[in-house]
């Protein structure tokens, strides 16, 4: 579809997963009742660009939010912290669930237990590959964004099917080694350009090492708050 014209085609009650509208210009439409989620960077609508406002609006309801972009050491750590906790507390109520509600996927999505097989994936990604240079860097329980080609010749194991527990014991030692990088980072380490190994995998780009740390506290973000919001539906039919 890159570069095509759609004229008067109808969506409504469609699904469109992790679609690429770079340079997309669409005029005309009828969002009534429409729900968009993404990164908004520089997405105008009816003339505004949206992403600032939305941003606002996100940050006057979780303030902690704002420390995803601090860019201090100390800082940082506490950026950590605060998704600690936040997980634990998540955690705490998908435990409470009935121990098969973990696996199940709401409104098509990823469940409990493959959000947190997609984040040892980021970890793996920004923090183990970038930061850390390290060649094969990726636990074969992690799981990709559909956007990513031929995972497996990474060593992504897509037939596994770990248990909550299982996953917990890598995802643990994968938040561990986050903590442990921002504790000991410094900050002329935060600016040093991280070049990707030359083995598969993603990122395929230099980045700094502060870029790679806003990736993982974005990525624990966005994630803790799709895994909330689905264990409430969870909660709900629990009842």
């Amino acid at each position: 579809m890159s570069g095509a014209r759609i004229e008067d085609a109808d969506f409504s009650g469609a699904r469109i997963h992790a679609p690429n509208f770079e340079g997309a210009k669409i005029t005309d439409a009828w969002f009534y009742g429409a729900d968009m989620s993404g990164d908004l960077e520089g997405l105008r609508l009816n003339g505004v660009e949206v992403a600032p406002l939305v941003a606002a609006e996100l940050e006057r309801l979780f303030p902690e939010r704002a420390m995803l972009r601090v860019t201090e050491p100390g800082a940082l750590a506490d950026a950590w912290i605060m998704i600690e906790d936040r997980w634990r507390v998540t955690l705490a109520r998908a435990r409470a669930l009935r121990e098969e509600s973990v696996f199940e996927r709401v409104d098509e999505e990823w469940s409990f237990v493959e959000t947190l097989r997609h984040l040892i994936m980021a970890t793996d990604c920004w923090l183990r590959r970038m930061i850390k240079g390290i060649d094969r860097p990726y636990h074969p329980w992690g799981l990709t964004g559909s956007w990513l080609s031929d995972p497996a010749s990474w060593g992504i194991d897509y037939a596994a099917n770990p248990s909550l527990d299982e996953v917990l014991e890598v995802r643990r030692e994968r938040m561990s080694q986050v903590k442990h990088t921002i504790a000991a980072v410094t900050p002329d380490e935060l600016k040093r350009v991280c070049v990707p190994p030359a083995a598969p995998g993603h990122p395929s780009k230099p980045h700094s090492v502060l870029e790679c740390l806003h990736v993982i506290l974005n990525e624990e973000w966005e994630h803790n708050q799709y895994a909330a919001r689905d264990l409430a539906s969870l909660e709900a039919r629990a009842l």
